[in-house]
């Protein structure tokens, strides 16, 4: 049984929902034992590296969404199976997902991935600007 490190977690978490914080992600993977922090930082590419084929990870990202009259902060949770894990860790990550949403429970866009084609910042961005419904600009 894997457990989720809500201590080592949920200030992390926060740092990621704090406007008055530069971090804007984090990324948890599994040890033997737990789901914890692995890596946090403020460089997209950098998030995006921290998926590989042969892993389970959930991320957590913020974005600045909106137009020339409202900027606003978005967060979308990741869910990603790599192509190469095994069926049995596959099947156990729906489980561990429902325990690590205990601890990031706010998201505007939750994504499920396994090719980091899927995870671009533009195609993550685009698709929360899709969910969150009209984005109007100036038209200049």
């Amino acid at each position: 049984m894997v457990v989720v490190n809500k201590d080592d977690i949920t200030p992390v978490y926060e740092a990621v929902r704090d406007d008055n914080n530069d971090t804007n992600w984090l990324v948890l993977k599994y040890t033997d034992t737990e789901i914890t922090v692995d890596s946090q930082g403020t460089d997209y590419d950098d998030f995006k590296s921290k998926f590989q084929d042969d892993e389970r990870v959930f991320g957590y990202v913020r974005l600045i969404t909106g137009d020339e009259m409202s900027k606003r902060a978005k967060f979308v949770l990741i869910t990603w199976i790599g192509k190469n894990v095994k069926p049995l860790q596959k099947a156990r990550v729906s489980t561990d997902k429902a325990f690590v949403k205990e601890v990031l429970r706010i998201f505007a866009l939750e994504v499920s991935a396994d090719d980091v084609t899927d995870i671009t910042e533009n195609k993550i961005r685009d698709a929360v600007v899709k969910a969150g419904g009209a984005n109007y600009g100036t038209g200049n």
